[in-house]
C-alpha cells in the first residue's frame, strides 16, 4: 500500500483549498512578518460562515441552550423554522431542558412552553406529533434520574446530540455549506479502506490514524419532506451508487435522493458530510503536511495530538538519525497535473467544475507530467554514520547561507498559520492563554532553543534543496548537497543521475552542446556505466540533441517530482520524516483502485473529489522508471533498486482485463437486479450472474429454492 504512487501537486492544490477554506493560513502574511503578524482580522467567505454558523448552532444544541440557538436560526436561516417538524422536535427538547434544570421558576417555564409553543406546534408537525407530546408531558411526574421510567429516552442527553445532528444536515444542504473538498475526499477514502481491509481481512498499515480520524458516529440524515414523496422513480444506476459509495441501506439512499430532489451528486456530499472526522487532529495532518511540503512557515509548534508525531516537534540531533540507508528499493512513477481544480470554498455539486488552481505553492515552468521517486529502506542497515561534530555543523550553517541566498523569494511566499481561532472552541480559553502564549513566544524568540534552531535549520535545508530542484537548478543543488554530505550521491546514485539530466537538458535547450555532452560525458554516462538499468533512459537522455530548438527540459523531465524525490531523500538524511498525511494517502489511494477493481466498476464520485487528479500518474518520456520491474528485482542486495509503475490508473471502467469476460456477459440491468432483489455488493452480483449466463431471474430462484 505504501508504493502507490500521489500526485503530490494535485494534494498540495487541495490542501491549500482546505486551509484556506477552513481560516487556517494568513493569506496576506509571509515570512517577513511572522513574528508581528497583522492585527487586522482575515476576510471569511460566504461558505466559511455558513459553516461557521451551524457549528455554532450545534454547540448550542448540544449544550442545552436552545434558545440560543433558536436566535441564531431566525437570524440567520429563518426558513428552517418554517418547517414544523423540525421546529416541533426543538420545543420538545427546549421543554425538556427547562425541567432539567429542577427549579420551580423553570417548571414554571416550561408549562408555559407547552401552552405557547409546544403544543400549538404539535398539531400541524406530522401525525404522530400529537402523540408524541402527550408522552413528554410524564417528564412532569417522572425524574430525570430513573431510567425505568417510560420517558428515560427523552431525559437523556444524546438527545441534544441527535437533534444537533439533524440540525446541521438540514443546514448543511440548505445553505450549501458543505466541507471543502479534501475533508470529503478524506472521509471517503478512509471509509472505503476500512470496508476493502474487512472484506478482504487484511490488516490495515495505517489503522491507527484511520481509526481516531474518522469516527464511527454519523450525524442522524436530513429527513425529506412529505411532498417530496411525489418525486418521479429514480434511476436504480443512481441509487445503488450511493447506496454502496456512503454504505446506505437502498431505502436510505432513496429518501437521500429525495431530500436532495433527485440530484446525485448533493445528495452523496449530504451523506459524506454527516460523517464526523476529528477536526483537531485533521488540522495537526495538515500542518504537519504543509511545514513538510514548504506551504506555510514552521513557525512554532503547535499542541499535538496525543499519539501523533509531526514535524513541528523539535526534532533531536542524534548520530543514528542522521543516517540514510545505504540499501534502498527505488520506485520512480510518473505524474500528470493537467486537471481541473475549483475553489475549495465552494460546493462541488457539480461534477464537472472547471475552476482554475492555486499557483503560489510550489510552481515552476514545467507543467504536464510529475514524478515520483520513492524509497524504502531495508530492514537492516537502515541508518549510516553521519557526524555531528563542528565540522558537519560548519557545513550546514554554510549550505543555510547559501540556501538564504538563493531562496529567499520562495520561502517569502509561505503563509502563516492561523490554526481556528475563530471558533467557540479558541474563544473560551483565548482570554486565558494569549497572554502565556505571547510570553512563550516573546521568551522563545529571545533564547531560542538548540533544540527548535536545529529544526528550523534542517526545515530550511530541505525545503531551500526542493526549491532549488524545482527551479531547474541541478548544478547548485549538487554543490550544496555535496558540501552537505560528500557521501550522500554515492548513495543515492540515481537523484545524481537525474539532477544531471536536468542539467544536461538545460544545456541543450540553450544551444551550448559543447556542454552538455561534456555533463553526459563526465556524469551521465560513468553512473549508467555502473548501472546498466541506466543505460536505456541515457539514450533517451542524448535524443534530446535532435530537437535544439525545442524545450527539451520541459518535454523531457518534470522539475516537481524530481524536488520531491529530492526532498525525501534529504530529509530522510537529516532525520526529517515525511508526514503521516502522505502515508494515509497513499495507503487510501491503494485500497480505491482494488475496491474498485472488485467492483467492476468505474468510481462514478472520483471527479466529484478529485480522486482522479490525486490517482493522475504517467511515465514520462526520459526517466529512470524506464527499466523494467524484473530487472530492478535482480539488483543484489546493498544496491539501487529501481521499480517501474508505468501507469497506476486502472482501466476505463475500472475493471482488469480478467474481470471484463466476467461482466461482459451480464446486462447491467440483471447486475441492478440481483443487487437490488438479494442485497449483494455488485462484485458478487456479477460473480452469480455469471455462473448463470447472466440470468438475474434464475440467480434469484436459485437463491431462494
Amino acid at each position: 500500500m505504501d508504493s502507490t504512487p500521489v500526485n503530490w501537486e494535485a494534494l498540495d492544490r487541495l490542501i491549500l483549498d482546505f486551509a484556506k477554506s477552513e481560516n487556517l493560513i494568513d493569506d496576506s502574511a509571509s515570512t517577513s512578518i511572522i513574528s508581528s503578524p497583522s492585527s487586522s482580522p482575515p476576510s471569511f467567505s460566504s461558505s466559511y460562515q455558513s459553516r461557521f454558523i451551524i457549528r455554532q448552532i450545534r454547540r448550542f444544541l448540544e449544550s442545552g441552550d436552545i434558545d440560543s440557538s433558536l436566535h441564531l436560526l431566525r437570524s440567520h436561516a429563518p426558513f428552517i423554522l418554517d418547517d414544523h417538524r423540525l421546529l416541533f422536535r426543538l420545543q420538545k427538547q427546549k421543554f425538556m431542558e427547562l425541567l432539567r434544570r429542577g427549579t420551580d421558576e423553570a417548571r414554571d417555564s416550561a408549562i408555559e412552553c407547552t401552552r405557547t409553543a409546544l403544543a400549538p406546534c404539535a398539531l400541524d408537525a406530522y401525525p404522530e406529533a400529537y402523540e408524541e407530546f402527550k408522552h413528554v408531558l410524564l417528564a412532569f411526574i417522572y425524574d430525570k434520574d430513573d431510567q425505568n421510567s417510560p420517558v428515560a429516552n427523552e431525559w437523556s442527553e444524546r438527545r441534544r446530540f441527535e437533534i444537533a445532528g439533524l440540525m446541521s444536515s438540514v443546514l448543511r444542504a440548505h445553505l450549501q455549506a458543505y466541507d471543502p473538498v479534501f475533508s470529503m475526499t478524506l472521509r471517503y477514502l478512509i471509509s472505503i479502506h476500512k470496508g476493502f481491509c474487512i472484506r478482504q481481512g487484511i490488516s490495515s498499515p495505517i489503522s491507527d490514524l484511520t481509526e481516531r480520524l474518522l469516527l464511527e458516529e454519523r450525524d442522524p440524515p436530513a429527513v425529506p419532506q412529505e411532498s417530496f414523496y411525489e418525486a418521479p422513480p429514480f434511476d436504480e444506476v443512481d441509487i445503488q451508487a450511493l447506496a454502496h459509495a456512503v454504505e446506505l441501506t437502498r431505502q436510505g439512499a432513496i429518501d437521500s435522493l429525495r431530500f436532495a430532489k433527485g440530484d446525485l451528486f448533493q445528495a452523496f456530499q449530504n451523506e459524506l458530510c454527516r460523517m464526523k472526522v476529528d477536526v483537531s487532529m485533521l488540522d495537526e495532518l495538515v500542518h504537519e503536511y504543509c511545514v513538510y511540503r514548504g506551504i506555510v512557515d514552521s513557525g512554532l509548534a503547535l499542541p499535538s495530538v496525543p499519539g501523533l508525531k509531526t514535524l513541528a516537534e523539535p526534532l533531536k540531533v542524534g548520530q543514528s538519525e542522521l543516517g540514510y540507508c545505504s540499501s534502498r528499493n527505488y520506485s520512480f512513477e510518473g505524474d500528470n497535473t493537467n486537471s481541473k481544480h475549483s475553489d475549495g470554498e465552494t460546493s462541488v455539486s457539480n461534477a464537472h467544475m472547471n475552476g482554475s488552481p492555486e499557483d503560489s505553492v510550489d510552481v515552476n515552468s514545467i507543467q504536464g507530467t510529475d514524478v515520483e521517486l520513492r524509497y524504502a529502506c531495508e530492514s537492516t542497515n537502515c541508518y549510516e554514520d553521519c557526524s555531528t561534530s563542528g565540522s558537519h555543523q560548519a557545513g550546514i550553517s554554510k549550505v543555510l547561507q547559501r540556501n538564504r541566498n538563493y531562496t529567499t523569494g520562495e520561502r517569502s511566499k509561505r503563509k502563516r498559520w492561523r490554526g481556528r481561532q475563530d471558533d467557540e472552541d479558541y474563544k473560551q480559553d483565548v482570554n486565558a492563554t494569549s497572554t502565556n502564549l505571547s510570553r512563550e513566544q516573546q521568551g522563545l524568540e529571545k533564547h531560542p532553543s538548540a533544540d527548535i534552531k536545529s529544526r528550523d535549520d534542517k526545515y530550511e535545508i530541505v525545503l531551500g534543496m526542493k526549491e532549488l530542484a524545482g527551479r531547474g537548478m541541478a548544478a547548485e543543488v549538487v554543490e550544496e548537497v555535496t558540501a552537505l554530505d560528500p557521501n550522500f550521491f554515492l548513495q543515492n546514485h540515481i537523484l545524481l543521475f537525474q539532477l544531471k539530466q536536468v542539467e544536461f537538458l538545460k544545456l541543450v535547450s540553450s544551444g551550448d552542446h559543447s556542454s552538455a555532452l561534456r555533463v553526459a560525458s563526465s556524469h551521465l554516462g560513468p553512473i549508467a556505466s555502473r548501472d546498466p538499468s541506466l543505460l536505456k533512459p541515457l539514450k533517451e537522455t542524448l535524443l534530446a540533441l535532435l530537437w535544439p530548438n525545442e524545450d527539451a527540459l520541459g518535454k523531457g523531465l518534470p522539475l516537481h517530482a524530481l524536488s520531491t524525490s529530492l526532498q525525501f531523500a534529504i530529509g530522510r538524511k537529516l532525520g526529517v520524516e515525511e508526514p503521516q498525511l502522505m502515508k494515509l494517502m497513499r495507503a487510501t489511494l491503494h485500497t480505491h483502485n482494488e475496491w474498485f477493481k472488485l467492483q467492476m466498476c468505474k468510481d462514478r464520485f472520483e471527479s466529484l473529489l478529485r480522486i482522479d487528479s490525486l490517482k493522475d500518474v504517467n511515465t514520462p518520456l526520459i526517466s529512470a522508471c524506464s527499466m523494467s520491474k524484473s530487472n530492478a528485482d535482480s539488483c543484489t542486495h546493498g544496491s539501487s533498486q529501481v521499480t517501474i509503475s508505468s501507469s497506476t490508473r486502472v482501466s476505463e471502467d475500472g475493471s482488469s482485463a480478467t474481470q471484463e469476460s466476467s461482466r461482459d456477459v451480464c446486462d447491467e440491468n440483471a447486475i441492478l437486479k440481483v443487487m437490488e432483489f438479494l442485497a449483494l455488493p455488485r462484485a458478487d452480483a456479477i460473480h452469480l450472474l455469471a455462473q448463470y449466463n447472466g440470468n438475474a431471474e434464475t440467480v434469484i430462484q436459485q437463491i431462494f429454492a
